[in-house]
């Protein structure tokens, strides 16, 4: 680490200690005898989004806490509880340790959230990322879900 007072590179450390997501060093130049501070941070490499048109763009998350915000509205959920949501995507897809990912595994996360937190900001979701074409489509993904909450499809009054 060169000096900042005389660009001596001969410096000790004195103290270190973790400061948000960097490591906070006290130096001493061995050189001029002064004192200085420096922060070392981790390089993430950027996640790169990989787009239906084969475009790419840099991940986003505030993309993925947008559509859930609209798939949610109107809806009992806090913001606090999307954010979360949103980190969590975030944190799966970097440790995942691709440097690229596709929006269809972007949207699969995405629901996998939603369909934690909310049936119908799942559903609301679900109908626009699976582009329902039908009201037959729409009505089959209602049914899965019907079906793992334990309703008979038949008769929705009915639990098994």
């Amino acid at each position: 680490m060169k000096c900042p007072y005389c660009g001596s590179v001969d410096s000790k450390v004195l103290d270190s200690r973790h400061a948000d997501d960097r490591i906070k060093r006290r130096r001493e130049c061995e050189d001029c005898g002064r004192r200085f501070t420096t922060f070392e941070a981790v390089e993430h490499s950027p996640l790169v989004v990989v787009k239906k048109d084969r475009s790419r763009e840099i991940f986003d998350r505030e993309k993925i806490l947008s559509s859930m915000l609209k798939a949610c509205g109107k809806r009992p959920i806090s913001y606090a509880v999307l954010e979360q949501a949103a980190a969590d995507i975030e944190n799966a897809l970097v440790s995942d340790l691709d440097k690229e990912v596709s929006t269809s595994r972007i949207g699969e996360y995405v629901m996998d959230k939603l369909r934690e937190i909310d049936d119908v900001a799942y559903v609301r979701y679900a109908s626009v990322y699976r582009q329902f074409k039908d009201t037959e489509s729409f009505m089959e993904e209602l049914k899965n879900i019907l079906n793992k909450r334990g309703y008979s499809v038949e008769d929705p009054d009915q639990r098994r």
